[in-house]
C-alpha cells in the first residue's frame, strides 16, 4: 500500500527533524529541479504569486544567492534583507523584524543568524515557512541536503558509503547537519581533526568513528569532506598555527591518495586554500566543490516547491 509524504507548510530547521523517507523525497525532487537549472531559460511558473524573503544577519555569498535564484527560477517574488541595510542597524529586535515581514504577506522566510536556535524561535512566533540558512554553529540543513545530493549523484547510493569529515567540527553547522543526514541515510561517518575542535558527544554517538589522525579517517573513504577553519568563531589556542594545521590536518594530494581512487572531495566554502585544503586538491579532478554550488540551487528549489506547494512520494 502506498504512503504519501507531504512537506507542505513544514519549517526546515534541522535534518534531525526529518525521516530518511522525507530526505529521499527532497533529493528526488531536487533531481527534477536540476533539469530546470540546466536549461537555457531557467524559469517555471510553479511558485508564481508566492513571495519569499531572505533575512541574513551574517555575510553570505553562496547560500543567499542560491536561495534567491532558486525562488526566482520557480517564478516567486524574492526580496533580500541584510542586517546592514535595514532597520536592524537602528536596533530593531528580531521579533519585530519578523512581525514586520509577516505583516507584508510573505509565504517563506529564509533566515541566517549568529544565534543558535534563532530559526526555531522565528518558527514559533510567525506563520510563514521558515528555512534555516544557518544558525550559529547549530545547523545548516540545506547544505547537508545538497551534500547528500552531490554524493548520491556521484555514487548512485548513500547507504554503506564511508565518508571522512576533516577539521573544525566544533564550530561547523554544516558538519552537524551532514552528520545528522548521513547517519539517517546509512553512511559510515569518520571524523578527524584537532582534539579541541571535535565535540565530546561525537565519541559517544553510534555510527560515528573519531580518529586522532586524519590518515586513519581517510583510509578507504568514498567521500572526503573538508571543513573550513572558522577563525572568526574561535578563541585562541585551539591549534598552534595555520601552517601547523595544514601540515598535520590539511588535505593534500598525498593524503587524498589514501582514500578510494575515485573518492570525491567536498567543501562547503569559502575555502582557506593552503590551510585546510591544498590548492591542487581544491581544483583536482576528484573535487566536486563547484558541483555542490550548482546542486545547492536545485536542492533549494526542491525545498521551496515541497514546503510551499506540497509534494508526495509513493
Amino acid at each position: 500500500m502506498s504512503r504519501e509524504l507531504s512537506l507542505k507548510g513544514r519549517d526546515i530547521l534541522a535534518l534531525e527533524d526529518f525521516s530518511a523517507d522525507e530526505i529521499r523525497l527532497i533529493l528526488s525532487t531536487a533531481r527534477e529541479m536540476k533539469n530546470i537549472v540546466g536549461r537555457d531559460i531557467k524559469k517555471v511558473p510553479a511558485l508564481r504569486g508566492k513571495s519569499i524573503v531572505t533575512l541574513f544577519y551574517e555575510p553570505s555569498t553562496r547560500t543567499r544567492t542560491s536561495f534567491e535564484l532558486a525562488g526566482k527560477y520557480l517564478g516567486a517574488d524574492v526580496v533580500n534583507i541584510t542586517s546592514g541595510t535595514s532597520s536592524i542597524v537602528k536596533g530593531e529586535s528580531l521579533r519585530d523584524t519578523l512581525y514586520t515581514i509577516e505583516a507584508m504577506g510573505v509565504d517563506a522566510i529564509v533566515m541566517r543568524h549568529k544565534a543558535e536556535g534563532a530559526a526555531a524561535y522565528a518558527a514559533s512566533v510567525v506563520s510563514p515557512v521558515i528555512v534555516n540558512a544557518g544558525d550559529g554553529a547549530h545547523a545548516h540543513p540545506s547544505q547537508g541536503l545538497l551534500n547528500l545530493y552531490t554524493i548520491e549523484e556521484y555514487a548512485g547510493k548513500l547507504a554503506g558509503l564511508k565518508v571522512a569529515i576533516l577539521g573544525d567540527v566544533l564550530h561547523s553547522r554544516v558538519a552537524r547537519s551532514d552528520i545528522q543526514g548521513m547517519r539517517k541515510m546509512g553512511m559510515d561517518v569518520h571524523i578527524a581533526g584537532p582534539r579541541p575542535l571535535l565535540p565530546r558527544f561525537l565519541h559517544e554517538e553510534e555510527g560515528i568513528t573519531v580518529h586522532d589522525r586524519v590518515e586513519d579517517a581517510l583510509e578507504g573513504a568514498d567521500v572526503v569532506e573538508v571543513l573550513r577553519i572558522q577563525l572568526e568563531r574561535m578563541k585562541g589556542g585551539l591549534f598552534p598555527s595555520t601552517r601547523e594545521y595544514a601540515r598535520i590536518y590539511g588535505l593534500n594530494e598525498a593524503r587524498l591518495g589514501l582514500a578510494n581512487k575515485d573518492a570525491i572531495v567536498l567543501h562547503p566554502g569559502p575555502m582557506n586554500k593552503g590551510w585546510e585544503i591544498s590548492e591542487s586538491v581544491a581544483y583536482h579532478v576528484q573535487s566536486r566543490i563547484q558541483e555542490e554550488v550548482r546542486n545547492g540551487v536545485a536542492v533549494r528549489m526542491a525545498l521551496f516547491t515541497l514546503t510551499l506547494m506540497g509534494g508526495k512520494h509513493e
